[in-house]
């Protein structure tokens, strides 16, 4: 009897000790799960399962880039990830502020700093961007600033006959001089290795500026061809229509429609913190941001309705001047001065058919192309597709300085006037001069004389 319950209490002791012995078996096997689990955390930061993190991804404007993954929420004696782990092809582009370690104990939080791939880091501070372009830049503001300025004082003080076609120039000269003050700014963002240190407002006004001054010339350059079409193919009944009050209100529209297509980018945010670059302008992107629908609705519109219906108002235009300057030169017998007329409104009609083209049509078919592929979910073409948006911008600056040089070919008034202003201060000195030795001449007559 007695051997029974001592059987029992030893078999409920040995239960307690192998109960004992597998709990910390199992703590043990718990530690070094733990253990191992951290040690392939320090290892490598970034291989976090799929799912329990999200990566979101973010643009450099035409570019496509990743943002890291962000770690779970760390004690204060844990230690941060490190931001700049190769590899990712990405940048940290998440609103949360992110912990830096600075010790194993401490951590400090430090503001948002967005992070883009090595590569597009690399392309923002190379030769392209900040010293060719830059050049390039300088290059038209030297020869834009004096040619619109002596074109904007011709076409509004010299001539006082207001035609059509003289009212809708001087509004052309006066958005590609206003486009070419506000170049300076463009210039020492690129030469600071696209580092943007004038304020997110500058940043959203010359972002807008330069939509506006594009669209604003497409819009006037239509105006102007279908001017001409109405003067050379119908010159008696497009009187009453081609008057300097009409042209005025064109005008007045065509700058409500540019004010009106590039003021929604006043409303967003245009400039962001890049590590490793700096404050970028109207070059990043997030791709995971509502911002992005808007910029493919704004962008597609503007393409379509700003760009590719005046192309081709334009092109009709232009070619039936071509058409009808060919026919009437023809069957008409006229003499060389109106066969020269002729073949100079010929020339003119195809270079600026060349200057719109060339001028406008990459920007904005690199554009439209990007937001189709935006749509589409696909963001691939991005990387490939940057570097010649910006040669493309930059292409389309140089109509600032090629619309002065149209102007005084073109237009026989201008260059009347252009001349007297050039050549005014010299035929009033040798007036002068041939004065001054007539005087001289008949006070030596005199002397002579007497």
């Amino acid at each position: 009897m007695g051997t029974g319950p001592g059987k029992g209490v030893e078999t409920e002791e040995e239960g307690a000790e192998s109960s004992v012995s597998s709990f910390e078996e199992a703590d043990e096997s718990k530690d070094d799960n733990e253990l191992s689990t951290q040690t392939s955390d320090e290892l490598d930061l970034w291989e976090a399962p799929k799912t329990k993190i999200k990566i979101d991804t973010v643009r450099l404007w035409l570019f496509r880039c990743k943002e890291p993954p962000v770690s779970p929420k760390t004690e204060s004696n844990s230690v941060g990830e490190d931001s700049e782990f190769p590899g990712m092809g990405g940048f940290l582009t998440n609103s949360r502020e992110n912990p830096v370690a600075y010790s194993h104990t401490t951590t400090k939080h430090i503001p948002e700093a967005l992070n883009i791939s090595v590569k597009s880091a690399v392309f923002l501070k190379g030769l392209l961007v900040t010293r060719v372009m830059p050049s390039f830049y300088i290059f038209i503001i030297l020869f834009s600033l004096p040619l619109n300025a002596l074109a904007l004082v011709t076409f509004t003080c010299k001539i006082q006959a207001k035609k059509p076609a003289v009212i809708f120039m001087s509004h052309l000269a006066c958005v590609d001089l206003l486009f070419t003050l506000l170049l300076p700014l463009k210039i020492h963002y690129q030469l600071n290795a696209s580092d943007w240190v004038f304020g997110e407002v500058a940043c959203r006004v010359i972002s807008a500026a330069y939509y506006c001054y594009m669209y604003c010339s497409i819009l006037l350059m239509m105006c102007m061809s279908v001017d001409r079409l109405l003067a050379v193919a119908f010159p008696v009944a497009s009187l009453t229509w081609r008057s300097a009050r009409k042209a005025t209100c064109v005008c007045v529209l065509v700058w409500l429609l540019a004010l009106t297509g590039t003021v929604p980018l006043l409303s967003m945010r245009q400039t962001a913190n890049i590590k490793d670059v700096g404050i970028t302008c109207h070059d990043v992107l997030r791709h995971n941001d509502p911002t992005v629908l808007y910029y493919v609705y704004l962008f597609s519109i503007l393409s379509c309705l700003y760009f590719f219906l005046p192309l081709v108002i334009t092109l009709v235009s232009y070619f039936t001047i071509i058409y009808v300057l060919s026919v009437k030169s023809n069957r008409l017998a006229t003499s060389s001065s109106s066969s020269d007329n002729r073949r100079r409104a010929v020339i003119m009609a195809i270079a600026v058919l060349i200057e719109f083209v060339v001028c406008f049509a990459p920007t904005n078919g690199i554009l439209l192309n990007h937001c189709v592929h935006l749509a589409g979910g696909n963001s691939r073409e991005g990387d490939s597709s940057y570097a010649a948006y910006l040669v493309a911008v930059c292409l389309g600056s140089t109509s600032v300085f090629l619309d002065p040089l149209l102007y005084y070919y073109g237009s026989s008034q201008c260059r009347q006037q252009i001349r007297s202003v050039f050549w005014s201060r010299k035929a009033k000195r040798a007036k002068t001069a041939k004065k001054t030795h007539e005087m001289l001449s008949l006070q030596l007559h005199n002397t002579k004389q007497k």
